[in-house]
């Protein structure tokens, strides 16, 4: 077997964590480089023109630019309305699915939007099961409690 040489400076990987030498904060927040502050300063005051030309673009039928514009004005969630059982009293799980499963294969709400209701109405679930069973073992704690005093 051969003897293994040292690593060379090239071969050791960089050290993870922070990336200066203790003492060294680096760049300040907010501060930004040269190039940013060039391009900012030729774009003065040319910001309505620019959306306008963006616009005229995505008018013109440029569907990159329709897709920017709209990704950046449009809201990622919508509001879902759906009409689910009532929560008071007994809450019927099964027939809130029911009413999800059914909104989505009609094309009432995308997929997502039923995944996200079935999630909550199963968290609702839970948590009507969690305070029953909490109910129930305080009561059979209770008595129990009245049969082990003499």
């Amino acid at each position: 077997m051969g003897k293994s040489r040292p690593p060379e400076p090239d071969d050791v990987p960089a050290p993870r964590g922070r990336p200066f030498a203790k003492g060294n904060t680096g760049r300040k927040r907010g501060s930004q480089n040269r190039t940013t502050r060039i391009a900012a300063a030729l774009l003065e005051g040319e910001e309505t023109e620019l959306v306008q030309t963006a616009v005229s673009l995505a008018k013109a039928g440029d569907v990159v630019m329709l897709k920017f514009l709209l990704g950046r004005i449009l809201p990622k969630e919508r509001s879902v309305r759906i009409d689910l059982p009532p929560t008071d009293g007994d809450f019927d799980a099964v027939d809130a699915m029911a009413t999800i499963f059914n909104a989505a294969v009609s094309g009432q709400i995308l997929p997502s939007e039923a995944a996200a209701l079935a999630s909550t109405v199963t968290a609702y679930t839970r948590t009507i099961d969690t305070t029953e069973l909490t109910g129930r073992l305080e009561a059979i704690e209770k008595r129990l409690e009245g049969l082990d005093t003499p």
